[in-house]
């Protein structure tokens, strides 16, 4: 059965459940604790030699065999059982609760699982077919804007080029994206890897913070099926809030999306005095107070970088212009970083609405009295560029002459495709003293004509115009609650 089909399968069901009250988030769980039982009762098989250490009454076997009025009960007492059990039982069942409260329905699901061989798919497809149920969590709950789009996933990890034996972190790692997206780029790019280096990548390579519970579990399990950790040494997941303490062992590497939004009641501040008092704690590295969540977590990411380490980090319009801690922030990053790369996302390409991001580059170097960007190269993949979730999604495709732009193997020898000859390039650099006379440092900087501000006698297709009204409304309130945020402290 093809990855597509079986996706299909399992997912049709969470309609049927829905009306009982199990959200999409909910299903995707009851999968994440079902396949991995269903997976350790395969690998019970002597052929594999694994020992996933299932309590006997609470393995896959009991669940096939217990009677249908005993379903509900057996299964929630299992559930609990396993999350008392340690190692990665426990960090995979951790406050795991049944939320199918139908026998049927629960036996239903249950078969559904057991008619297919997981294990005797390559640790690819179980991972592709893994993902691809993530994805539709994204596409139908409503959570889609932390969950970034895997093409700019790619991008992002083509242009940073991890290398074995490099530490990758992710301070908000969701159900870890960008953790998969290094770890295919390894592989792809690696034919042949050492034990030392495979050893690495299975354990030492990714760590990552993720707030809540459920999403961590879902990012463990993930990492599980693409071969990341194992039963007794499981990757570094942390649940806690990343933001609240400072990474004493530094990385090569940070990928990440960070939350939109206002920060949480808790705020980082640079004061000692401030940090005494309720919903504040003190963060000595930062350069500036704000509670402003993508603010916060920028320099955060800044403090986690090891020398010459680099980042690549998702973040919304108002990064590159808002007043205040933000205007403090991109001057230092101006100096202190080699801030060199901005790519402008298209609008339509999250599945909540009003999403409008860019792709921020970095490198951080030796302290120096020189300033340590010179240029930032911008790619606006924004202005006349229409993408939707469904209709016209974006591929990695999409952003290939971005990449070879980028020219990661030396981006000092880049040229721009903007010129006199040809304005409507969108490759164009702009020089450190020219970004620095903007006012506020401001970094949202655009220089196409957008076509539909020009041409009336040819609109776009009267979907795609609700849609991008719709976008840009929704990205306006976005905007005016951050703003609104930032004046209050």
């Amino acid at each position: 059965m093809s990855t597509n089909t079986l996706v299909a399968k399992i997912w049709s069901f969470c309609d049927t459940l829905r009306d009982d009250g199990v959200s999409y988030g909910d299903y995707l769980e009851q999968i994440t604790y079902l396949l991995f039982l269903k997976m350790a009762d395969e690998y019970d098989d002597p052929q594999y030699k694994k020992n996933f250490k299932i309590p006997e009454d609470c393995n896959w076997q009991i669940l096939l065999n217990t009677a249908d009025d005993l379903l509900i009960s057996v299964y929630s007492d299992n559930l609990k059982k396993l999350s008392e059990s340690g190692g990665m039982l426990s960090k995979i069942f951790s406050g795991a609760q049944n939320k199918i409260n139908d026998r049927y329905k629960l036996r239903k699901l249950i078969d559904l699982i057991n008619e297919e061989k997981w294990i005797s798919e390559s640790v690819d497809i179980k991972g592709e077919i893994y993902e691809s149920l993530l994805q539709k969590n994204a596409e139908s709950s409503g959570a889609g804007q932390y969950f970034t789009p895997r093409p700019v996933i790619e991008a992002m990890v083509n242009c940073i080029q991890p290398l074995p034996k490099e530490k990758i972190a992710d301070p908000s790692c969701g159900t870890g994206g960008f953790f998969l997206g290094a770890l295919n780029y390894i592989h792809e790019n690696n034919s042949k890897l050492t034990e030392s280096e495979i050893d690495f990548l299975r354990f030492k390579t990714f760590h990552g913070w993720e707030i809540v519970p459920s999403t961590a579990r879902l990012c463990l399990m993930n990492l599980f099926l693409h071969g990341i950790g194992d039963l007794q040494k499981t990757p570094e997941i942390e649940v806690t809030d990343s933001l609240k303490s400072t990474l004493s062992d530094k990385v090569k590497i940070v990928l990440a999306n960070p939350p939109f939004g206002k920060s949480s009641s808790d705020v980082p501040t640079v004061d000692e005095k401030l940090a005494e008092k309720e919903g504040y704690f003190l963060r000595k590295d930062f350069w500036v107070t704000t509670s402003n969540k993508q603010l916060a977590f920028l320099q955060h990411i800044v403090t986690m970088l090891d020398e010459d380490g680099r980042a690549a980090v998702v973040l919304p319009d108002n990064v590159l212009f808002e007043g205040g801690a933000g205007e403090v922030i991109r001057q230092k990053m101006l100096q202190e970083l080699n801030l060199h790369t901005i790519l402008r996302l298209p609008t339509g390409i999250f599945y909540a609405q009003g999403v409008k991001a860019n792709v921020l580059f970095f490198d951080k170097k030796k302290a120096s009295a020189k300033n340590g960007t010179n240029d930032v190269w911008f790619y606006d993949y924004r202005t006349n560029i229409h993408h939707t979730p469904r209709k016209n999604p974006l591929t990695f495709e999409s952003l290939k002459d971005f990449i070879n732009c980028y020219n990661a193997s030396d981006i000092i020898k880049r040229n721009e495709t903007w010129g006199s000859e040809n304005p409507e390039g969108r490759w164009r650099k702009y020089k450190y003293d020219e970004i620095v006379q903007n006012e506020k440092t401001n970094l949202d900087i655009f220089w196409l004509k957008d076509e539909n501000l020009i041409d009336l006698d040819n609109l776009p297709d009267p979907d795609d115009l609700i849609d991008e009204i719709v976008n840009d409304l929704e990205s306006a309130l976005l905007n005016f609650k951050t703003i609104k945020e930032s004046l209050s402290e």
